[in-house]
């Protein structure tokens, strides 16, 4: 492990990696009480087809899901339970782009680290355990079919990329789950659970050294080949559809537009643009925003509106989330405002803010600790954000935005209250 400081933003940050290629990062919180560990792995619900060992797999949508459920499985019953009688609270989630197992405590954070490395190194699947799993996944699938939000989000995505892979649910369908088994996990563990597949990234009153020892101890030592992905032909930058509509039980119309962004790059090139999209986006329609709050007092959106940059398979895009009486109104002045002038004192302010939010990610032990996981898998340094947002300018991101949010890359799924198609 090496020391690296960072004497401008008060942090260390202890770095290494393993024999096994198994990246770690470590910041210590000399004082804190609170600690939090996130193994995570380069495998979400995109990574569907790949080869390894000369073989050729074609997964299920929805695997990647199905066996983060089955990983707190243990021969000894479920690694939660230890977890639990530690105090400590350990959970799990599965992204487009990867899945995290994560755990935070104020107490035993050896032994929780020790628990944490163990269950997502050790698969333990039986037929019995994987079909009980189903029914249980069944039931999310149909819940969140049900959720007018995500099921605009999801809708969205299906007319972004069509029958790609990141155009269905990262859960799947009641369809493909029924065909996962317990040897579908076990390939899928194999080639994407290898230590150099994955980072451990640590936040908290810790020793680096300890973090780096239990690593060793616990996990296998030796590097193997990892799996070649398939994500599928080039997305392009126009949507496979552009509009769908459907009615369901809400009391305004809710809608979800996205627009794709195109390769995402990687490196310090990465690092920048993910910055500039989420300064660009912060300008454009963030809630001091001129078009935002013109909207606002036309009653054309409220506090619901969101947005987000997402990335994975390769691509990146970004979604506009919210409620409104008139949605194709709303997108219309939304994507209007990216081809306008940027006022530099405005743009000056949410620089600044950014970098506050930054800042503050520092001591938020979640978001530092998938960032840098996030980091790790797409090889930049978090650190290097400051400096890179510094660099940034104003007509970096208008121009950012005339190119990148036009018409021609837009899709949009609306959800009408079912009175108001009758």
């Amino acid at each position: 492990m090496r020391r690296i400081e960072h004497p401008e933003l008060g942090i260390e940050l202890w770095q290494g990696t393993l024999p096994n290629g198994l990246s770690i990062f470590v910041v210590p919180k000399p004082g804190w009480r609170k600690c939090r560990a996130a193994f995570v792995t380069d495998y979400g619900g995109a990574d569907r087809r790949f080869a390894l060992d000369g073989e050729t797999y074609d997964t299920p949508a929805g695997v990647a899901h199905y066996l983060e459920h089955k990983m707190f499985d243990m021969p000894y019953g479920s690694a939660d339970d230890q977890f639990s009688a530690r105090g400590a609270s350990a959970n799990a989630y599965t992204s487009e782009a990867v899945t995290s197992y994560h755990f935070t405590c104020t107490d035993k954070f050896e032994e929780n680290l020790r628990t944490l490395l163990e269950f997502v190194s050790t698969p333990y699947f039986t037929p019995e355990t994987v079909e009980k799993e189903r029914g249980i996944i069944g039931q999310e699938i149909a819940e969140d079919e049900d959720d007018p939000s995500w099921a605009c989000y999801l809708r969205c995505l299906r007319l972004l990329y069509g029958d790609g892979v990141l155009g269905s649910s990262v859960l799947g369908t009641a369809a493909s789950i029924a065909d996962i088994t317990d040897q579908t996990l076990y390939a899928c563990h194999k080639a994407f659970y290898a230590p150099a597949n994955m980072v451990l990234c640590v936040a908290g009153d810790v020793d680096p050294e300890a973090v780096e020892r239990i690593a060793l101890e616990v996990l296998p030592g030796a590097k193997v080949p990892l799996p070649e992905r398939d994500w599928g032909p080039d997305p392009g930058l126009e949507p496979a559809e552009t509009r769908e509509e459907r009615t369901m039980d809400v009391s305004a119309p809710l809608f979800c537009a996205g627009a794709k962004l195109g390769p995402a790059a990687t490196g310090a090139d990465g690092l920048r643009q993910r910055l500039t999209a989420e300064l660009a986006m912060r300008c454009l329609w963030g809630r001091s925003a001129p078009a935002y709050l013109d909207l606002y007092e036309k009653g054309l959106l409220n506090d619901n509106f969101r947005f987000e940059a997402s990335y994975a398979a390769g691509v990146g895009h970004i979604t506009l989330e919210g409620e409104s009486p008139d949605p194709e109104a709303a997108l219309a002045a939304l994507l209007a405002a990216a081809q306008r002038d940027i006022d530099p004192a405005f743009f000056d302010r949410q620089k600044k803010a950014l970098y506050g939010g930054f800042i503050r990610l520092l001591d938020d032990f979640w978001e530092l600790t998938e960032s840098l996981a996030d980091g790790c898998f797409h090889g930049f340094d978090l650190f290097d954000a400051p400096a890179v947002l510094e660099s940034l300018t104003c007509a970096d991101i208008a121009a950012w935005a005339a190119e990148r949010l036009t018409p021609e890359r837009v899709a949009m799924s609306i959800i009408r209250p079912k009175e108001e198609r009758s």
